[in-house]
């Protein structure tokens, strides 16, 4: 099973959005074998390696960056393909 990690600021309100968003696309697309967490950014800068793919809708410090994907087009609407894409890909690995 694929763990599919969304963080924000706080873990509360974008990342809420998000993952019912990604939650949606995953049932669609037929991605049933993944996990989906919620949690805040400070909470999972130590354990950004423990998921297969992490979204987040805020800034990342440079260390972790390379490993998450920026999903702020999944809120705006503008851009989500590429990041759906993005998931889509990572979740192939």
């Amino acid at each position: 099973m694929k763990k599919l990690m969304i963080i924000c600021g706080t873990g509360v309100a974008t990342s809420t959005v998000i993952t019912h968003k990604v939650g949606e696309w995953l049932k669609e697309n037929g991605h049933q074998n993944v996990q989906l967490l919620q949690s805040k950014v400070a909470d999972e800068m130590n354990r950004i390696d423990d998921y297969d793919v992490v979204v987040s809708t805020t800034l990342v410090p440079d260390s972790i960056k390379d490993k998450v994907i920026m999903g702020v087009p999944l809120l705006t609407g503008i851009g989500a393909d590429a990041v759906f894409a993005k998931i889509d890909e990572a979740l192939k690995e």
